[in-house]
């Protein structure tokens, strides 16, 4: 029998895919995409890899209503950082060069301003030195 594809009235075609599969984030269940449940939510951790846009948005994802509703009360109460989200704008904006970079382009590069690159470069040191004081420098015994 000769597979032709989905019927013409079907409007996903492809993508509607019975073999594509998520996993729910709140206990890990394998789910069927068709049957996936997703929230937007805010959170200053999570950066886009292909649209800066969707920087400071994380899409949840959950096998019933209630794994969802659990997901999306855990990033209600997280507080929104926008020192986290500059720092994470101005490493993605790093990582693309070898050489030392001007503030002022990495605040361009970055979308930000040069306060706003300056607060997260603070932020992320802040955290590295936290990191530091608490599991100590590689190598140290």
């Amino acid at each position: 029998m000769e597979d032709i594809g989905p019927p013409a009235e079907d409007p996903f075609g492809d993508a509607a895919d019975a073999d594509a599969y998520d996993m729910c984030d709140q206990c890990g269940q394998v789910v069927a995409d068709i049957d996936l449940l997703s929230a937007l939510v805010p959170d200053s951790s999570a950066l886009s890899a292909d649209d800066p846009a969707m920087d400071g948005k994380r899409v949840l994802t959950a096998c019933s209503v209630d794994h969802l509703a659990a997901l999306v009360e855990q990033y209600r109460l997280r507080p929104f950082v926008p020192e986290e989200q500059w720092a994470a704008k101005v490493c993605r904006t790093l990582a693309g060069h070898e050489e030392p970079v001007p503030l002022s382009v990495v605040a361009e590069l970055s979308g930000l301003s040069e306060q706003q690159a300056q607060q997260g470069v603070d932020w992320h040191n802040a955290r590295a030195r936290e990191w530091k004081a608490r599991y100590g420098s590689p190598g140290e015994d």
